[in-house]
């Protein structure tokens, strides 16, 4: 098992930039793939972005790439989230998933997941 804990995030005007942070703790961190989802009020949870287990390869979604960097740190135990060019769109609970195969944009793919990050985007 692994366990998740989200960070950074807060309240920022249209146009600012926040850096969400995942720490794990548990099983071996560079088993598993992680991404990112969010979950804006009345929305179903969506896939905003993966990283797979040594970091190489990175997946967005379409709303997201070019502003959204996600990266991972093994020895520290972290994935990053740098959000740039922040829109009111952005706003939502934001989670970090955890799976030991691979990256799907699909919630059920994963097995653990944080307690979740507010990001609140004002205009």
């Amino acid at each position: 098992q692994v366990q998740l804990v989200e960070s950074g995030g807060g309240l920022v005007h249209a146009g600012g930039s926040l850096r969400l942070s995942c720490t794990a703790s548990g099983d071996t961190f560079s088993s598993y793939v992680i991404t990112w989802f969010r979950q804006a009020p009345g929305k179903d949870r969506e896939f905003v972005a993966g990283v797979t287990k040594s970091g190489g390869v990175t997946y967005y979604a379409e709303s997201v790439k070019g502003r959204f960097t996600i990266s991972r740190d093994n020895a520290k135990n972290t994935v990053s989230l740098q959000m740039n060019s922040l829109q009111s769109e952005d706003t939502a609970v934001y989670y970090c998933a955890a799976d030991s195969l691979m990256i799907t944009a699909r919630p059920s793919g994963y097995d653990y997941w944080g307690q979740g990050t507010q990001v609140t985007v004002s205009s």
